[in-house]
């Protein structure tokens, strides 16, 4: 695993929220590197960590567990909530505004000064060990009426903003990340930055880090830079046909056929 690079003090604002018993909150845009600063958060805390995507169909199972019949017996099954608080694990809700509001109401308990998490079908009361760490996440950009955190939910947590790398920033983390040259991480970089500001004008969502990644191992594997992007960078982006074609035409004026 790549070594992460810092964009400010978010690993000391983790580790001292990790100390104090805190929940944490990360907000940013799709493909920013939330998750990927949560996996190095576990590796440096040395805490496992487990992720749950959330999505309309997750249950309070799903997070809690459930009974399961096997060769005629029933046995109890941890969650993966469950299993992190056993552990004194981190357990990382990524989009938890996706979940159903009866399934995220089992956080509660858990993100107060209670740190309990009830376990109604065994009747357990599982207090959380100091080293237990609730983290959840979600794009603040892409909420509606019906699926926003409500403030009385995120009021529990210690925030973290999230956001695209400044420019430098992002072109080395390109580099480390897809091992590609400093020229075609520029490139790719000024690319993303023109489609982002197309952003509020045409798009939902726009070019994220993760995406500009991609796209340099699709290229430094030899792939075409024009294909490439329209692959990695472009498709995922929107489904109109005629913003496509628009989109790729702003990437063939920038392409530097020497990089």
């Amino acid at each position: 695993m790549r070594p992460y690079l810092p964009q400010g003090r978010e690993e000391e604002l983790f580790e001292h929220a990790w100390r104090n018993q805190l929940p944490v909150l990360l907000k940013g845009p799709t493909g920013c590197g939330k998750t990927r600063f949560v996996e190095h958060m576990a590796r440096r805390l040395g805490r496992p960590l487990y992720t749950v995507a959330c999505h309309d169909d997750l249950t309070v199972s799903d997070l809690v567990g459930r009974h399961l019949i096997a060769d005629g017996a029933t046995r109890w099954v941890d969650g993966p909530l469950t299993r992190a608080v056993r552990e004194g694990a981190i357990c990382y809700l990524d989009e938890v505004v996706e979940a159903r509001k009866d399934t995220t109401v089992v956080l509660h308990p858990l993100s107060d000064d209670r740190r309990i998490l009830p376990i109604d079908r065994t009747g357990e009361v599982l207090r959380a060990p100091p080293e237990f760490m609730l983290v959840v996440s979600y794009n603040p950009g892409y909420q509606n009426l019906l699926k926003g955190m409500k403030p009385s939910t995120r009021q529990r947590f210690v925030a973290l903003r999230f956001d695209y790398p400044e420019a430098a920033a992002e072109m080395r983390i390109v580099q480390q990340e897809s091992g590609c040259d400093e020229a075609l991480a520029r490139q790719l970089v000024e690319l993303a930055a023109r489609l982002r500001r197309l952003k509020d004008h045409d798009l939902e969502e726009t070019a994220s880090t993760r995406l500009l990644i991609h796209t340099a191992r699709l290229i430094g594997d030899g792939f075409p830079f024009l294909d490439a992007c329209r692959a990695a960078l472009i498709e995922p982006l929107s489904d109109d046909e005629e913003t496509l074609e628009a989109l790729m035409q702003l990437v063939a004026l920038g392409h530097d056929p020497e990089t």
